[in-house]
């Protein structure tokens, strides 16, 4: 039986559809440049992995467990991860077996698998903050999916990768007190930006009833 071809069997084809997603950058950490990962901005974890093997190239994506044999099991061309955990990862040989459909699926749920986080969550629950409003981190928390991480959101407040993007400075404690100088790279900061969005700030603290949302 001829086998078919499809369009996803190069690396300039696999990579160019992972780059598509948010927040990835691409990467070669190898000395080998055989190598060329996609990586998610915000945890720097790799997605999608593309490389040469045997004549053909190869992808290695993440996967459910429940997924795994699935996939297996449909085509001859996927197979237990090249090089890592064979539980959760499989290797997709880009022989023009697969159709695009299913590669691309694969590799968008390896990128969701990668990219779903507590600390994605909070970032996103962030950027929900409408301008003229605050939050607090217990908000925040609850709004990311546990209400018991309040710490957590303080953290990845502090590591904020896209400040333009992500308004961390629209976060304040449970008094609506603002955060210390440090959180956003001098004193003031905060209350500059929070003024800038119409916002009232007395004594370093935010009326809650007023501007929370």
């Amino acid at each position: 039986m001829k086998k078919k071809t499809y369009d996803m069997i190069t690396r300039e084809a696999v990579l160019g559809y992972g780059a598509s997603f948010e927040e990835v950058y691409e990467d070669t950490p190898f000395r080998d440049t055989n190598w060329v990962l996609m990586r998610y901005k915000i945890n720097k974890k790799a997605f999608l992995w593309t490389y040469e093997y045997e004549g053909c190239m190869r992808i290695n994506v993440k996967v459910e467990p429940e997924w795994r044999d699935f996939w297996r099991q449909a085509y001859e061309s996927v197979i237990p991860a090249y090089h890592q955990n064979k539980e959760h990862w499989n290797t997709v040989i880009l022989d023009g077996t697969v159709p695009d459909k299913d590669i691309k699926r694969m590799i968008r749920e390896s990128y969701e698998l990668i990219s779903d986080s507590p600390t994605k969550r909070i970032y996103e629950a962030v950027k929900k903050i409408p301008k003229g409003r605050v939050a607090t981190y217990g908000q925040i928390a609850k709004l990311a999916g546990n209400e018991k991480m309040s710490r957590a959101v303080g953290n990845a407040l502090h590591n904020n990768p896209d400040p333009s993007g992500i308004p961390c400075y629209r976060v304040v404690n449970a008094k609506g007190e603002l955060s210390g100088a440090f959180a956003f790279g001098g004193a003031d900061v905060q209350k500059k930006r929070l003024e800038a969005d119409g916002i009232m700030v007395v004594d370093d603290r935010v009326d809650l009833e007023k501007y929370g949302i």
